[in-house]
């Protein structure tokens, strides 16, 4: 795959902008680890090969396990998940899927049984810049870091 452009160095000050964003985001009271399953999910959703890199490479770091990694497409059928984490990847689908879902009143009320309402704000601003984010590489066709040990045996 080729890059089509580089947008961080095309447009820096946007660059910048989006990253306060994150930055806000960081200090918004979502935990960090919930936060890397969230951007994960919605990157799985839209496909964005370079999002899903960096957040499962991320989410490692910070000592998310392989298997909760791996089963995050399957997180309604899997046990290793908490109720508010349950409510965080339901809202992030909707909001991922809006248009299917028009942000389902089920799944607001799912978000409001586990979040308060300044949660709710942050995670809804955290969804809609990780789709975002989602759509900017997979415009420029962004490729992600591969290392020698990612590549399947010949």
């Amino acid at each position: 795959m080729t890059p089509r452009f580089a947008p961080f160095k095309i447009a820096p000050d946007l660059a910048k902008t989006l990253l306060d964003v994150e930055k806000a985001l960081g200090a918004g009271g979502i935990e960090h680890g919930l936060g890397e399953l969230v951007r994960l999910r919605a990157s799985q959703i839209n496909g964005c090969a370079m999002c899903i890199h960096m957040h499962a490479s991320d989410a490692r770091k910070n000592g998310e396990s392989d298997m909760r990694i791996i089963m995050l497409d399957a997180w309604r059928e899997s046990p290793l998940y908490t109720d508010r984490e349950r409510a965080a990847l339901a809202w992030t689908e909707s909001l991922t899927n809006i248009k299917e879902t028009g942000a389902a009143d089920a799944d607001y009320e799912l978000v409001r049984s586990q979040f308060n309402e300044a949660e709710i704000v942050n995670l809804t601003v955290m969804v809609g810049a990780i789709n975002l984010w989602n759509r900017l590489q997979i415009a420029a066709r962004a490729v992600h870091p591969v290392q020698q040990t990612d590549r399947a045996a010949a």
